[in-house]
């Protein structure tokens, strides 16, 4: 009897992912979420143009969580460049800290309420 396949046959549809919605699909050259790439006087206007894409994309919120989770190390991501990727994971790693050093437990206000 032959072995069943453990991968699915080529036949059957790959399900829809995220980035099939993204607006940087319609562009012919995507070299613009790459700024580092161009001389140092077109960062920035490079830079801009690949956010106004972004600023237009039905998905830009998953495409910043996926670049946030590899981490991506270069380009435009999710509507924020490298070093706006990198502040926002510094950003969230101090609120982690911050939230696991309170206090749990609901009980301190219902004590000190009844108290007095």
């Amino acid at each position: 009897m032959p072995r069943r396949s453990r991968y699915a046959p080529d036949t059957i549809p790959r399900a829809p992912h995220w980035s099939d919605r993204a607006a940087c699909r319609e562009l012919d050259d995507r070299s613009i979420f790459f700024p580092e790439d161009f001389p140092k006087g077109l960062v920035l206007l490079v830079t801009r143009e690949a956010k106004a894409v972004c600023a237009r994309c039905p998905v830009i919120e998953a495409c910043l969580e996926a670049a946030l989770e590899r981490p991506e190390p270069n380009g435009v991501w999710g509507g924020l460049d490298k070093d706006e990727r990198q502040m926002f994971r510094r950003r969230q790693q101090r609120r982690r800290r911050r939230n696991s050093r309170r206090p749990r437990g609901g009980d301190g206000a219902k004590t000190a309420a009844g108290t007095g």
